[in-house]
């Protein structure tokens, strides 16, 4: 169905409107891409909403019920010492990470991760966070400067309003941007971008996006995590994430690999002449 862009802010609006949506800061350029994307293949509206409406549950369901970010926000402010390196900010960002199951799989390796990635890579002076959860909270394990420029984005408002408010309160400049990076690729020139364990849900939402995007980066090497195994640790899933990686592997590309525990690290860089 052809939607005019009046009725396309009418779905906008009835999506962030409902019960579901309604608190979460969802960005709206993400329910307008999904809308656009499926429209074609619909022929009434009540189909477009529902096959939208499944789409975004797929996005957006592993973020819901967190924690209130109101609430994070003024446990750290009770924080005595908030510097990086302090014992009461590693504990503080361990709990908040231990929350969910991507950042939780990686805290007993997580010194261990920065510390081989930058040996590969050096340590950037400016560093793009992409789609980035709640990963910015274990800047207190990668051994940066707060000279540091860290770009994080993602599409909770609520998320990204408490990782600027953690960036000031160590020292780093507020860079977090609530901004879908599917529908508006970053054009900051950059050392190092990192898309940790979401390629894989992003191919589901649009097959053949990952390759789009990581054509569009401007950085020196773009590393994406992958999970080696299914969250049951039932079977491998080395085997798929490699081919995602490399079907979507844009032209004139090297790819290195790190392997750890329960996760891939693909090392992907423009190969120079």
């Amino acid at each position: 169905m052809k939607i005019s862009d009046l009725e396309l802010e009418e779905f906008i609006d009835q999506i962030i409107d409902s019960k579901k949506y309604r608190d979460s800061g969802l960005n709206r350029d993400t329910i307008r891409d999904l809308l656009l994307q499926e429209a074609p293949q619909h022929q009434s509206s009540k189909k477009l909403l529902k096959s939208v409406k499944r789409k975004l549950h797929n996005i957006v369901a592993p973020y819901l019920g967190e924690p209130i970010y109101d609430t994070l926000t003024n446990q750290l402010a009770q924080i005595d010492t908030p510097s990086a390196n302090s014992s009461e900010i590693k504990a503080f960002c361990k709990t908040v990470l231990a929350e969910h199951a991507s950042t939780k799989e990686r805290l007993p390796y997580l010194e261990e991760f920065f510390g081989s990635l930058f040996e590969e890579t050096g340590k950037p002076k400016i560093l793009l966070d992409l789609a980035c959860g709640l990963h910015p909270l274990a800047f207190s394990w990668m051994g940066l400067p707060l000279t540091t420029q860290y770009h994080a984005y993602d599409i909770i408002q609520p998320r990204i309003a408490f990782i600027n408010y953690f960036f000031r309160t160590l020292g780093l400049n507020p860079l977090a941007e609530n901004r879908d990076i599917l529908v508006r690729p970053p054009k900051i020139r950059a050392d190092l971008a990192l898309i940790l364990k979401e390629a894989h849900r992003m191919e589901k939402r649009q097959p053949g996006c990952n390759k789009a995007l990581w054509a569009s980066l401007d950085v020196e090497t773009l590393a994406v995590s992958l999970p080696t195994q299914n969250l049951s640790g039932t079977h491998s899933l080395l085997v798929q994430h490699r081919a995602l990686v490399y079907t979507n592997l844009p032209e004139n590309r090297s790819v290195n690999e790190i392997i750890f525990e329960d996760e891939i690290v693909f090392l992907i860089r423009k190969i120079r002449d």
